[in-house]
């Protein structure tokens, strides 16, 4: 048996791992990314250490920090790929004058609701934790509050928002993306629902909360290729 505790031949060159694990295909950040949302959702935040993330990608926790300054920044990541995805299509979807405004927020909704739940954490849950007020986290806020004003920017284009009054806008806008949010918890109790279905389900029903009738604006939306598409 080879030595591999000294200076010479026997060690091991490149990239160490203390434990082997099939090829994923992705990269040794991607694989931290997995490996801290299963552990910060399964044994919460606080719970979880670097090296437990670390041993879970299959890597030393040395080699970890090559890639990620520690906790935080896995944190940070996993709380901006929740809201950036949904401010990218609501930007495409805002500039997109040639379908009604009614027919783009429930796109919007269905497919942030779709974001959310359709990933194997529930990484929406990590919204609650103290820790995210820090000041390390203002750009998933700033995101998350531009998102926000995406929301009332289409609500306020649809025919139905156009008449509201200021005030009453920003209260209906403020209900849907509660709403759209609020699927976090309704996640958490019943994680085996189709996440799609569920998704479009919370579109009509943000819909209802704008005041306009979802129904046919769901089979224009499902015919037509969305904005992000």
């Amino acid at each position: 048996m080879s030595s591999t505790s000294g200076t010479g031949g026997g060690r091991r060159v490149g990239r160490p791992r203390a434990t082997q694990r099939p090829d994923s295909g992705l990269s040794a950040r991607e694989e931290l990314l997995a490996s801290a949302a299963e552990l910060f959702t399964t044994r919460g935040y606080a719970a979880t250490t670097t090296r437990a993330v670390a041993e879970r990608a299959g890597m030393r926790q040395a080699t970890m920090y090559h890639y990620v300054a520690g906790k935080e920044d896995l944190l940070a990541a996993l709380l901006e790929s929740t809201v950036t995805p949904s401010l990218a299509l609501a930007e495409k979807l805002l500039a997109d004058g040639s379908r009604p405004a009614e027919d783009r927020l429930w796109e919007l909704c269905r497919a942030d609701v779709a974001l959310l739940c359709g990933g194997p954490y529930n990484l929406g849950a990590l919204y609650v934790l103290p820790e995210v007020r820090a000041e390390r986290f203002a750009d998933f806020h700033r995101v998350r509050a531009a998102l926000r004003s995406g929301y009332g920017e289409l609500l306020a284009a649809t025919e139905v928002g156009a008449a509201l009054g200021a005030d009453e806008a920003r209260l209906r806008a403020d209900l849907v993306f509660g709403l759209i949010e609020g699927v976090i918890l309704v996640h958490l109790s019943g994680p085996e629902r189709e996440a799609e279905t569920f998704a479009a389900a919370t579109a009509d029903a943000a819909l209802r909360i704008v005041g306009v009738r979802s129904g046919g604006v769901r089979a224009r939306t499902v015919r037509e290729p969305s904005a992000g598409e």
